[in-house]
């Protein structure tokens, strides 16, 4: 589903060249669930934006569902990220303004679908998070949990076929951040992959496959027996 090889990411600033990526090989089939562990500075955040389909590498090769992704033009990639990536934010993203709903329904209507079928299909992902009586209240009215409920419920409308997660129990409590770790086991079970994106080591563990990131560079921890 996704294969990185030799994908390298560097910035100049003036003349100077600041590598934060090198040389990151990194293959995710359908149903995986993996995590990339690293700290604060060790190009976690990077690596997402070229998973994600937000920035193109500087080297290397990056497939997406067969696709290559440095052939792609802004508007391609838009549409990449629309139909196979759902993504899930620390600080989710919310509009202030929406109810819920509505904004679960967003990625749909930039999909170009219907707006019963938007309103069909939102209700039945806020169902799915237990959220289905809270539809028309404004994103301040849940609480931190909620929201990221909501967040993944806008995330997975789409269908698409990865999640990619960035640091998605980071702002909630261990409690709260259990019962996210349970949702998206549960749409892993049904085929989903999921790569999250996080410095927790113990959050890191809830993912059948972790890598850890250093210094830009990649390596896949061993599995425990």
């Amino acid at each position: 589903m996704l294969k990185m090889t030799a994908i390298r990411k560097s910035y100049f600033l003036g003349e100077e060249e600041q590598v934060v990526l090198d040389q990151i090989n990194l293959s995710v089939n359908q149903g995986d669930f993996v995590a990339i562990l690293g700290p604060s500075g060790s190009g976690k955040s990077t690596l997402m934006n070229l998973i994600g389909c937000l920035d193109t590498p500087t080297g290397g090769e990056y497939y997406l569902s067969k696709q290559k992704v440095q052939e792609l033009d802004e508007k391609e990639l838009a549409a990449i990220r629309n139909r196979e990536i759902g993504f899930v934010f620390q600080q989710f993203h919310l509009l202030p303004r929406l109810s819920v709903r509505h904004n679960v329904e967003l990625p749909l209507v930039y999909a170009g679908i219907p707006e019963k079928e938007r309103e069909k299909r939102a209700t039945e992902m806020l169902a799915r998070v237990g959220l289905e009586e809270k539809m028309e209240h404004r994103p301040n009215q849940l609480s931190g949990g909620q929201q990221q409920r909501v967040a993944i419920a806008r995330a997975i409308v789409t269908e698409p076929t990865m999640l990619l997660a960035d640091e998605p129990t980071g702002a909630l409590d261990q409690k709260t951040g259990r019962q996210i770790m349970d949702l998206f086991h549960q749409f892993n079970k049904e085929g989903k992959s999921i790569i999250m994106i996080t410095h927790d080591s113990e959050i890191a563990k809830n993912a059948g496959r972790v890598f850890r990131i250093l210094d830009g560079h990649l390596r896949e921890e061993e599995a425990d027996c």
